[in-house]
């Protein structure tokens, strides 16, 4: 618990943690974005931003844990979701452009 009161009365703001916090806030309000998708539509609902975001809070978190920190947990535990964010993100456009080209084609 000491530790935990000396890190925050000795806390200091450095570059590296905005680019930290930042992505933490980006990563953490998708699911924001998420809810108010769910209560507009009145089903479970995963809106393109979403994923967008965690993309966006992924790299913002990575850079953080790689450069600013070099903590391979935080590495780690950011790689997967982004695959994952970047896998539908793909996935959505791809299907995209196939309602494009299928809907020029008729």
């Amino acid at each position: 618990m000491e530790h935990v009161l000396h890190a925050f009365t000795n806390f200091q703001l450095t570059p590296w943690k905005v680019v930290g916090f930042l992505g933490t806030a980006v990563f953490a309000s998708r699911w924001f974005v998420q809810l108010y998708a769910t209560r507009k539509h009145r089903k479970v609902v995963m809106p393109m931003l979403f994923w967008y975001m965690s993309v966006c809070g992924s790299i913002l978190l990575l850079a953080y844990f790689i450069f600013g920190k070099n903590d391979s947990v935080g590495i780690i535990s950011n790689l997967f979701p982004m695959f994952v964010a970047l896998y539908n993100v793909s996935v959505h456009l791809r299907h995209r452009e196939q309602e494009k080209a299928g809907g020029a084609a008729t």
